[in-house]
């Protein structure tokens, strides 16, 4: 039985995460920002779930302390999974400063401010598992969606960091970037053959989350395609319209 932390459990793949380790008997301490919809979840997950926090992790100062008092209530953490984000409307971060850093504290700053203490934590308990949600957006900048890009990829590659850091400790850290998902955050994207379900992903962050630390695409085929992606020229990449059109 493992004590499992997820912050950002309300979006739809965090709950179905959060739905199989509850499944497999795991303790589970669960944090998000929507009242209705966290408790809808932790009715659902019943005794398996010892406690539940509804906050704004937009606010940074105060997620030290909110790190602290969930593993006060778990006792120790076996798995710490990062899962909030923010998509955000590429035309406005172009237009209007408050959108653009709207989308990077979300997807960058308040981030950090989590794992900052997690790894911590980990590292002095010399074991566990930190998860963190990132994208394959973050692999080369497109006019669609770059400034989301723009806080992913850095997220990754501050991520490479704390696992190199970590990795004598015991900690095992893992990036797990994925690709486009259908839920509410994507209802108004053409979706197309790359979309995965939010049940696919959620097995699959599980099944990683298990495993050694590391970068992971998920779903795997994302791998070979972004590996294309991201070393085209960009005297070809301009000319492909599918990968460089809005």
């Amino acid at each position: 039985m493992a004590n499992v932390l997820i912050f950002g459990a309300t979006s739809a793949i965090a709950q179905a995460v959060a739905k199989l380790y509850a499944a497999r008997g795991d303790r589970l301490f669960v944090v998000g920002r929507n009242p209705a919809k966290l408790q809808a979840l932790v009715d659902g997950l019943g005794e398996q779930c010892v406690g539940q926090m509804v906050a704004d992790l937009d606010d940074t100062d105060a997620n030290a302390r909110r790190v602290a008092e969930a593993l006060d209530r778990l006792g120790s953490v076996d798995i710490a999974l990062v899962a909030h984000g923010l998509l955000g409307d590429q035309l406005e971060t172009e237009r209007m400063w408050g959108s653009a850093e709207a989308v990077l504290r979300t997807n960058l700053l308040s981030v950090i401010s989590l794992v900052l203490p997690l790894a911590n934590a980990l590292e002095e308990q010399g074991r566990g598992h930190l998860g963190v949600m990132s994208s394959v957006a973050g692999e080369r900048g497109r006019p669609r969606n770059y400034t989301y890009g723009a806080a992913k990829g850095a997220l990754t590659l501050y991520l490479q960091g704390v696992r190199s850091r970590l990795w004598d400790a015991g900690v095992h850290v893992h990036t797990l970037k994925l690709g486009p998902v259908d839920t509410p955050m994507t209802v108004d994207h053409e979706k197309n053959a790359l979309f995965a379900t939010a049940d696919r992903v959620a097995d699959a962050i599980v099944r990683r989350l298990d495993g050694p630390g590391g970068e992971a695409f998920v779903p795997r085929y994302w791998a070979p395609i972004m590996g294309v992606v991201r070393t085209l020229p960009e005297t070809i990449f301009q000319r492909l319209r599918f990968l460089s059109g809005r």
